[in-house]
């Protein structure tokens, strides 16, 4: 009988094991589906996408970047307009280039000019009753 109880509790040993060796290797191929997805070159981009919109330097450095091109191209746009002359083309290439270069140097001084303005105008400060009867 003790014979049989051991090739009994040998046989439900293999079977747990059995099971378990199911179980590891669904998860093992799920594993395996979902790093393969992660791996696809869409994926890759869109991670990396993801990554650099959610990243507030690099937002401010690409808007910082578009305003100055957008800054000198319209300055280009004002000077030259459509004229076809070369020389006017040249010069407002020059003046784009001049333009665009020195919003991206100042852009942060610039940022607080432009927002301050905004404030002021959103916000503006009552006189006070001194400056009325100073007025």
């Amino acid at each position: 009988m003790e014979k049989q109880s051991a090739k009994e509790a040998l046989r439900e040993s293999i079977r747990q094991l059995e099971i378990q060796q199911v179980r590891e290797g669904e998860e093992l191929k799920a594993q395996f589906k979902a790093t393969y997805e992660s791996l696809k070159l869409v994926n890759l981009v869109k991670s990396s996408i993801k990554d650099l919109t959610e990243s507030s330097e690099i937002k401010t450095t690409l808007f910082e970047s578009i305003v100055s091109v957008m800054t000198g191209y319209f300055s280009k746009k004002l000077m030259v307009g459509k004229k076809s002359n070369p020389f006017l083309k040249i010069v407002g290439l020059v003046m784009q280039f001049g333009i665009t270069n020195l919003v991206a140097k100042n852009a942060e001084v610039i940022r607080m000019y432009v927002t301050e303005l905004i404030d002021k105008f959103l916000h503006p400060k009552e006189e006070t009753p001194e400056a009325e009867a100073e007025a």
